[in-house]
C-alpha cells in the first residue's frame, strides 16, 4: 500500500454501517426519548455522523456510576465499529510496562510515535484505540508504540505518568531511538498525559522528543472551562463521567497540580505542539487556554479547532472526512517536527 492512502477496505462499510445500525437499535427507544431533547441536530454534520455521536451519547454512562467498569464497557464496545485492516500489532511486557507495536504498510523507524490512549484514565487501551492509531501510524509513515498504561481507580495518579516515562525510556535506551525520531501523542486524557510526560522530561532534564500532539486533550481536571456547559447539548460527554474520572484519578491529590492538570503548569521550554480539538465538545476551553498560556511562555504550538467536531471525532474517520483530514494533517506535523529536529541536532567531530 502506498504511503498516503487511506487504509480503508470499502467493501466493509456496509458491515459497519449496519454495526452502527444494530446498535442504534438496541437503544431506539432510550433514542425516541432522548434525541430530540438531549441532542439536537447541528447543522453541518452528516446522518452517520450524528448516528455515532447519538450512539456513543446514548453509551456514556450518565446521572450516577457506580464503578469504573461503567465507564470501560461502553469504550470497549466502541472496537466492533471500527476494526482496521492491513495493521500489524506486536505485544510488549517489560518488568515496568506493557503496550504494543502498531504498524502499517507505510511504517518506517525513521519516526516513533509513542501513543498513551484516552479514557478518563479509568478505561481504554491499545485495543479500544486501534483505529485511531493505526491511521495515525499510516499517516505519519511511522511506527506506534500504544501504551498499555495502568489505570484508575486500582492505579491512581501517578501510575499512569510513571507508565509513559518508563515506555519513553524504554524506547531510548533499550529500542535504541533518539529522542528527535519520537513524538508523544495521544487523545483525551491521554492528550492531558502527553503534555504531563513533557513537563516531567523537562523538569528532570531527559532529552525531549521532537514534539507533541494532543487530539481533544483533557488538561483541566478542576473542570473550569466554560463550554463544559455551554457546549454539553451538542457532545457526547458529560460532567458526571468527567467529575467521577477525576475522583478516580486524583485519589486526594489537588487536581490542580500540573503534572494532573498541565493547564495550571509552567509550560517554558515544551517542544512544538499540536493540539485538535473540536468547536462542538465539551473539553474545547481546556485547549483554548493551554494555547494561550503555552505562546506566552514562548512554545511552538498550533491550535486547530475543528469546527462542528466533537470530542475525539478522530474516531469516525471511516465515515467522517474531517476526521481523515485531522489525521493526515496531525500525520504531517509529525513527519515535519522528526525531519526538523534531526536537521537542528548539532554534527559532532
Amino acid at each position: 500500500m502506498a504511503p498516503g492512502l487511506p487504509i480503508v477496505n470499502f467493501a466493509r462499510r456496509t458491515r459497519i454501517y449496519w454495526e452502527i445500525n444494530r446498535m442504534m437499535v438496541r437503544g431506539s427507544l432510550r433514542a425516541v426519548a432522548h434525541r430530540f431533547r438531549r441532542s439536537p441536530r447541528v447543522p453541518g454534520w452528516s446522518l452517520a455522523y450524528e448516528s455515532i455521536v447519538e450512539m456513543m451519547k446514548l453509551s456514556t454512562p450518565g446521572d450516577s456510576i457506580q464503578s469504573a467498569n461503567e465507564i470501560r464497557r461502553p469504550l470497549e464496545r466502541l472496537t466492533n465499529v471500527t476494526r482496521p485492516i492491513g495493521v500489524e500489532q506486536k505485544r510488549v511486557n517489560t518488568a515496568l510496562f506493557c503496550g504494543e507495536w502498531v504498524s502499517t504498510r507505510a511504517s518506517t523507524d525513521e519516526r516513533i510515535i509513542l501513543y498513551l490512549h484516552g479514557g478518563g484514565y479509568v478505561s481504554g487501551s491499545p485495543a479500544t484505540h486501534l483505529a485511531v492509531t493505526a491511521r495515525l501510524a499510516h499517516e505519519a509513515q511511522a511506527r506506534l508504540f500504544a501504551l498499555d498504561y495502568r489505570l484508575a481507580p486500582e492505579h491512581p495518579f501517578p501510575a499512569q505518568l510513571e507508565d509513559a516515562w518508563a515506555a519513553y525510556w524504554w524506547l531510548i535506551t533499550e529500542q535504541g531511538y533518539s529522542p528527535e525520531q519520537i513524538i508523544v501523542a495521544g487523545d483525551s486524557a491521554g492528550g492531558g498525559l502527553t503534555m504531563a510526560l513533557l513537563l516531567a522530561l523537562r523538569d528532570a532534564h531527559v532529552p525531549l522528543p521532537a514534539g507533541g500532539v494532543g487530539f481533544s486533550p483533557w488538561l483541566d481536571l478542576t473542570l473550569s472551562g466554560e463550554t463544559l456547559l455551554t457546549n454539553a447539548p451538542t457532545d457526547f460527554l458529560n460532567l458526571t463521567i468527567l467529575r467521577t474520572a477525576a475522583r478516580m484519578y486524583c485519589d486526594g491529590y489537588d487536581p490542580h497540580h500540573p503534572l494532573i492538570s498541565p493547564l495550571y503548569a509552567d509550560l517554558e521550554g515544551l517542544p512544538p505542539l499540536l493540539i485538535q480539538v473540536g468547536s462542538a465538545e465539551m473539553l474545547l476551553d481546556d485547549s483554548r487556554r493551554f494555547a494561550e498560556r503555552a505562546r506566552a511562555a514562548g512554545v511552538d504550538i498550533q491550535l486547530e479547532i475543528w469546527d462542528k467536531m466533537v470530542h475525539v471525532w478522530h474516531f469516525t474517520w471511516l465515515i467522517e472526512p474531517k476526521a481523515r483530514q485531522a489525521i493526515r494533517q496531525a500525520g504531517n506535523f509529525i513527519r515535519q517536527r522528526v525531519a526538523a529536529a534531526r536537521q537542528e541536532q548539532p554534527i559532532l567531530h
